[in-house]
C-alpha cells in the first residue's frame, strides 16, 4: 500500500492561472510609443493617411495595431489591449491623448498646463483629469499637428500662436521660452452643432421678450456690440444674433483665426495671417477690415474688435454699413465704450477724443453684456442703448438688466431678468422692421 506521506520536496503544486495585472501609466506610454513606432515602420505614412477616410481600411489598420501589441509580450487584458489600440489610432488620426476630451460633449474648454497636467471645464467649474502626455516632445508633436493643419507654425522664433480645429473650436499655444514649465496648449471648444436662440432661452441666459428686442434690432439693421469677459459666451451670442440676419444679405465675417459658425446662405469668410519666419507677410483685422468694405457687404460681422481696427469699424457702421456686429473684452457696458475709446485712438491719433466719443454715439446703437456667474451659468446682464454723445460724455440707458440676488443652497445663482420700462430710442427702427413694442415687454420681471 502506498505511503499516503508525502514530501516537501515531492508535492505537485497545481499551476497557476496569472490574470494580467493592471500595467503602470509610465509602462503603457511606453508600450504605446514602441507600437507607434512599429505601426509606422511596417506601413508608410502616406498609406496609414489614406485609411482615415476608409472604414474597411481602419479595420485593418487596427488588427495590425493588435498584432503589433501582442509582439510586445506584455501580459495584458482585452480591455487594456482595445483601450491600447485606440489610444494608437488616437495618435495616428487624432490628437492623442486629448480625443477623449474632444469628444465628450460635457467639456467646454481643455487646459493643457504641462505634459502632465491636464485640466477641463464642465458647466462653468475646473476639474483636473487624468489625461497625460508621455513628455513636453509628445506634447509638442500635439501642437504641431493642430498649428501646421491651418498654416501656421509655433517655435522659439514664434512661441506663440492662435489656431482652430476642424470643428472651428479655439487653440491657443504657447511654448518655451515664454512659457517656463514646458509647453502650454488651450481649447475653447465648439460643438459641431452651435448652440441656438432656443438653447440660450432653456439655459435661462437671456429671456424671451429680450431675444424678441435683440432679434428686432438685427433685423432692423442697428449696430451691436456684445461685451463680455473670457469664457462669458460672446462668440456664442454673436453667431445666435448673425442667424437673425435675412438670407438674402451678404455677410463678410473678419476673424483674428475663424471659429464664428455663421448659418448662413452667403457668407464670406476673412481670417487674419500672421507674419512669415522675416516678419513679413502678416495680415492685421484692420487690413481686412479696409477690404471687406469692397466687397460689396451688406453685413459686417467682425469676431472681436481688440485694437486699431476699431476706428475702420466705426467709419464703416457710419458710411452705410449698418447691421454690423462685433464682439469687445469688457466687463460692463460702460467699460466697453471706454475700451472703444482707447482702441479707436490707437487707431486715429489725430482725431481728438470728443470727434471719437461722437463716433462711437452715432455708430453703435446697442451693446449687450454678457457674464459667466459663479455657478458657471451664464447671463445676459445688460441690453443698453447709446442715446448720444453731450458733454464729452456718451450717454446710455438700460433697455433690460440681470439683478443678483444671492446663492441658492446649491450655489446655484439666483436673481431676476427685468425690463427697466424705458422706450429706447431705437423703437421707431424696430417698428419699421415689423418688431413693435409693446410697453408690456419692456416693463416686467421674470424670477430665475
Amino acid at each position: 500500500m502506498p505511503d499516503s506521506t508525502i514530501s516537501e520536496s515531492n508535492r505537485v503544486v497545481p499551476s497557476i492561472v496569472r490574470t494580467p495585472r493592471p500595467v503602470g501609466l509610465k509602462f503603457q506610454q511606453e508600450i504605446k510609443s514602441a507600437v507607434h513606432q512599429g505601426l509606422i515602420k511596417r506601413l508608410d505614412l502616406e498609406k496609414i493617411a489614406q485609411m482615415h477616410e476608409n472604414p474597411a481600411s481602419q479595420q485593418q489598420l487596427i488588427t495590425v495595431i493588435h498584432q503589433l501589441i501582442g509582439e510586445q509580450n506584455i501580459p495584458l487584458s482585452g480591455a487594456e489591449r482595445d483601450r491600447l489600440a485606440q489610444e494608437v489610432l488616437d495618435e495616428v488620426f487624432g490628437l492623442g491623448p486629448l480625443e477623449p476630451l474632444l469628444k465628450d460633449p460635457t467639456v467646454n474648454d481643455i487646459l493643457v498646463n504641462t505634459y502632465n497636467a491636464v485640466y477641463v471645464e464642465r458647466r462653468g467649474v475646473l476639474e483636473k483629469t487624468t489625461v497625460v502626455f508621455k513628455d513636453d516632445r509628445h506634447l509638442m508633436h500635439v501642437i504641431d499637428k493642430i498649428v501646421s493643419a491651418v498654416g501656421r507654425r509655433v517655435d522659439e522664433s514664434s512661441p506663440m500662436v492662435d489656431a482652430r480645429l476642424k470643428d472651428g473650436s479655439r487653440v491657443n499655444a504657447i511654448i518655451p521660452p515664454l512659457a517656463v514649465d514646458g509647453p502650454i496648449l488651450s481649447i475653447r471648444k465648439f460643438g459641431a452643432k452651435p448652440l441656438a436662440a432656443e438653447d440660450l432661452l432653456r439655459n435661462k441666459a437671456l429671456t424671451e421678450p429680450m431675444l424678441e428686442v435683440l432679434k428686432g434690432a438685427v433685423q432692423a439693421r442697428l449696430n451691436i456690440i456684445v461685451s463680455g469677459g473670457t469664457g462669458a459666451g460672446k462668440t456664442t451670442l454673436l453667431n445666435v444674433l448673425s442667424g437673425f440676419i435675412d438670407e438674402r444679405e451678404r455677410i463678410v465675417t473678419i476673424e483674428d483665426s475663424a471659429e464664428l459658425q455663421v448659418k448662413h446662405a452667403h457668407v464670406v469668410r476673412l481670417e487674419c495671417r500672421p507674419p512669415n519666419v522675416e516678419g513679413k507677410g502678416g495680415v492685421k483685422q484692420r487690413e481686412l477690415v479696409i477690404n471687406a468694405l469692397r466687397m460689396r457687404p451688406d453685413r459686417i460681422v467682425l469676431g472681436e474688435v481688440r485694437g486699431e481696427e476699431c476706428m475702420d469699424m466705426l467709419q464703416a457702421m457710419n458710411t452705410g454699413h449698418d447691421g454690423s456686429l462685433t464682439t469687445i473684452h469688457a466687463n460692463t457696458p460702460r467699460d466697453a465704450v471706454a475700451r472703444m475709446e482707447t482702441m479707436a485712438l490707437m487707431g486715429s491719433v489725430t482725431l481728438p477724443e470728443r470727434a471719437i466719443r461722437a463716433q462711437i454715439a452715432s455708430a453703435v446703437h446697442v451693446i449687450v453684456q454678457i457674464a459667466r456667474m459663479s455657478d458657471g451659468s451664464r447671463r445676459v446682464t445688460h441690453v443698453s442703448e447709446l442715446t448720444g454723445a453731450f458733454s464729452d460724455v456718451i450717454s446710455m440707458q438700460d433697455i433690460f438688466l440681470f439683478e443678483k440676488e444671492g446663492l441658492g443652497p446649491t450655489g446655484k445663482v439666483k436673481g431676476r431678468f427685468r425690463g427697466t420700462g424705458i422706450v429706447p430710442k431705437f423703437g421707431d427702427k424696430l417698428k419699421a422692421a415689423g418688431f413693435p413694442l409693446p410697453a408690456s415687454l419692456l416693463d416686467y420681471s421674470v424670477e430665475v
